[in-house]
């Protein structure tokens, strides 16, 4: 659903054109330095993009999906350290505010997500909480107007630098499964609460991921997302339904940048007397790239549509992050291939770096794996509802 699009066609130039002009110049500083430059953060800040899936009234763009998927096809083409530093708070570090908050959490906390004064961030996962994140140990104990959380989060995105945190944990300690989880709004300087020193990791350099700790850690009643406990689990989901199609479309806009540079450097490559992508085979690796992106970005666009349109979406949302991501990481293996040695030398290309960051998308908001088993259940389920 597109409400204006002069005006969506003026955010997405404008995003164009600060991708272009200003973050691929520093892709390589931020890669060194291991953080965005702050001057560039706070010209996201001036841009609106900490809030663009936020809702007008609470100071944000009010993005529809649809028009979020296109911005964030722009905003992607750049290093994925740029969009992880705004895609919290564009995604998972609010999103359970904007669907289950209370109006009083919403006016509280979503103005500060929006104007990128807060940087939020999504604890879900544990040690023995990954996939299955239905086993989530982190406890929540009732003490007067106060919850006492303890336990532990790990691979937490922007963990080191969020100064807003829902956080899952369990109310209920008899309950197994979903049963028995509540969200929380947990703010960075609530005593009890510490965080780890980000990781070193494979990839996505300037992107901090950590972990974040519980010791005793005294959180308001009034910050229980929905004031009521044991829905922390469907706050969690309506969460990530909606962040399965933002992320497909995160991991489309990197293919396309890597496809962009692909094809400029095969044209200028002289062997054999010619450029490389004059030749066959070069060129079938070009057309699968071209297809599979296509493939991508109009199955996350429908997908867009059908949840503005308040259809259930959770079989399309799946099958939307299962397929970009892992066509990402096809495209990003041809290119490698296409670019040869200078695509595997970081000296010579940024292919090297893309081949690294884009692995991650495989794995986070659930792995390939677990998005085949979902999508599988989800048809069989389908089938049967439909007497097959």
């Amino acid at each position: 659903m597109i409400r204006d699009p002069d005006k969506l066609e003026q955010l997405l130039a404008d995003t164009r054109r600060w991708v272009r002009e200003r973050a691929i110049p520093f892709e390589e500083r931020v890669a060194a330095a291991d953080e965005v430059p702050e001057e560039l953060v706070q010209e996201m800040r001036e841009r609106g993009m900490f809030g663009w899936s936020i809702p007008e009234e609470y100071g944000g763009a009010g993005l529809t999906t649809e028009e979020l998927i296109l911005g964030a096809l722009e905003l992607s083409q750049c290093s994925v350290a740029f969009r992880a530093r705004v895609g919290t708070n564009t995604g998972i570090g609010s999103e359970a505010i904007v669907a289950d908050g209370t109006e009083e959490q919403k006016r509280r906390f979503l103005p500060r997500l929006a104007s990128g004064e807060l940087t939020g961030a999504l604890a879900v996962t544990e040690p023995e909480a990954g996939s299955e994140a239905t086993n989530i140990q982190t406890s929540a104990r009732r003490e007067g107007d106060h919850y006492i959380l303890n336990g532990k989060k790990c691979f937490i995105t922007n963990a080191p630098i969020a100064g807003l945190f829902t956080v899952l944990a369990r109310t209920d300690p008899d309950s197994k499964g979903h049963k028995g989880l509540s969200a929380f709004i947990v703010e960075r300087d609530t005593p009890g609460l510490s965080t780890g020193p980000a990781y070193r990791k494979m990839g996505q350099a300037g992107s901090p991921v950590g972990e974040v700790y519980f010791e005793d850690c005294r959180v308001p009643v009034a910050n229980l997302i929905g004031g009521e406990e044991g829905l922390g689990f469907k706050t969690v989901m309506k969460t990530l339904n909606k962040q399965r199609i933002h992320l497909a479309a995160l991991s489309t806009g990197p293919a396309m940048r890597m496809l962009n540079e692909t094809i400029a450097f095969t044209s200028k490559r002289v062997q054999f007397g010619q450029p490389v992508a004059n030749f066959q085979l070069v060129q079938a690796m070009i057309a699968d790239c071209r297809t599979e992106i296509f493939a991508a970005r109009s199955m996350i666009l429908e997908t867009a549509r059908r949840r503005d349109r308040g259809e259930d979406v959770a079989l399309d949302a799946s099958m939307c992050k299962y397929y970009a991501t892992e066509m990402c990481g096809r495209v990003a293996d041809r290119a490698v291939q296409m670019f040869g040695g200078y695509g595997y030398v970081a000296d010579y290309a940024s292919i090297e770096r893309w081949y690294r960051d884009v692995r991650l998308f495989r794995l986070y908001e659930g792995t390939s794996q677990i998005h085949q088993l979902n999508i599988a259940k989800l048809t069989l389920k389908e089938a049967e509802a439909q007497g097959q």
